[in-house]
């Protein structure tokens, strides 16, 4: 038999056996639980059905933001005229284009950005609308569990799109990278397309529990919960667009204390520290500078609370922080030294 006969049979073959095991098996495997596991069939399918419900309801409430190179980014309407997205997928902050679920257009402008928790606030311009209002979603606070499914929804263009998958973990508050809080930890276990990051995270109800980013945690499929998402929005729109975070002004490497600095520090308190934060970088004018921090001084505790890693000291550095005194210990040329700092505002990016 020649080459040519022998791709030809091939082909014909492979063929053949994708449809047995495309058509034929899924359709005998149905034809068998109808008949062998009615029930079973009949859950399959509600489920089916409710998750595809879930997800038409929640598209209803899904754009497209036209604010990056390539592919667009997902945006949710979370109230009146306000969209949410992920801050690292929105590049510019003038004329947006955003596509509605009905596939016309609209204009928007940021109004408030918070990088700490990687939110960006639009407000959609009236004129653009035509009098037609775009629905906005339906929030979920309730904190989530591991195993609950997840449906993300997002709209990378014209058309929504779907994903499935479950929540496979969950923790308390955390902090980000960039300085932010989240009220919960949520790590989400599916498959992550092309306009995943600003994408609602949405329960079985058709509810949005979150917004999903992939701007937080590298290598992870994470969400912003619905109880954040509400937090921040409030301060964005109550304080002008921006989120009010302390700022020190330093940069810091974690250190072991030496034995002997240990021992000059004991007669200030029982509970001796056993490391601290280098001081590396002090910004000049800024609240560290102003107190008397030096390059080389270690950073012990700030009000009485132990720094031992850099998130220790973002994590004094709230809101409530902005225009306090807070008491530093440090450690310079081996000995103990208290200072007093004001905590400044974050300074605009």
């Amino acid at each position: 038999m020649s080459v040519q006969r022998l791709a030809v049979v091939h082909l014909v073959v492979h063929l053949v056996v994708h449809l047995v095991v495309h058509l034929v098996v899924p359709f005998q495997r149905q034809a068998y639980l109808r008949h062998h596991h009615p029930h079973m069939s009949s859950t399959l399918e509600l489920l089916s059905n409710d998750l595809a419900s879930a997800v038409d309801r929640a598209a209803q409430s899904v754009v497209a933001i036209h604010a990056r190179r390539r592919i667009p980014a997902s945006g949710i309407v979370w109230r009146d005229g306000i969209v949410v997205a992920a801050d690292h997928t929105v590049h510019k902050d003038e004329d947006i284009r955003i596509s509605r679920p009905d596939g016309a257009d609209v204009r928007a402008r940021v109004i408030g950005r918070d990088a700490g928790t990687d939110l960006c606030l639009l407000r959609i311009d009236d004129a653009s609308t035509g009098n037609v209002k775009l629905t906005p979603a339906s929030i979920s606070t309730a904190l989530l569990r591991v195993g609950q499914l997840s449906l993300t929804v997002g709209r990378p263009g014209a058309d929504a799109t779907a994903s499935f998958g479950v929540v496979s973990a969950v923790g308390p508050a955390w902090r980000t990278w960039r300085g932010g809080t989240i009220d919960q930890f949520i790590r989400l276990d599916l498959a992550v397309y092309d306009g995943f990051s600003g994408s609602p995270l949405v329960n079985a109800a058709g509810e949005v529990a979150g917004l999903c980013t992939s701007g937080l945690s590298r290598g992870a499929a994470v969400a912003v919960p619905s109880i954040t998402v509400n937090r921040i929005v409030d301060q964005l729109l109550a304080h002008g667009g921006a989120t009010r975070r302390g700022f020190l002004g330093i940069s810091t490497q974690p250190v072991q204390l030496p034995e002997t600095v240990r021992e000059r520090m004991a007669p200030i308190g029982a509970d001796v520290p056993t490391s601290g934060l280098m001081l590396v970088d002090v910004r000049q004018g800024a609240s560290a500078d102003r107190a008397g921090m030096l390059l080389g001084d270690i950073l012990v505790a700030l009000d009485d609370q132990r720094m031992e890693d850099p998130r220790d000291v973002l994590a004094m550095l709230g809101t409530a922080a902005v225009g306090r005194e807070l008491r530093a210990l440090i450690v310079r040329a081996g000995a103990p030294l208290t200072l007093t700092v004001t905590i400044d505002e974050m300074p605009a990016r």
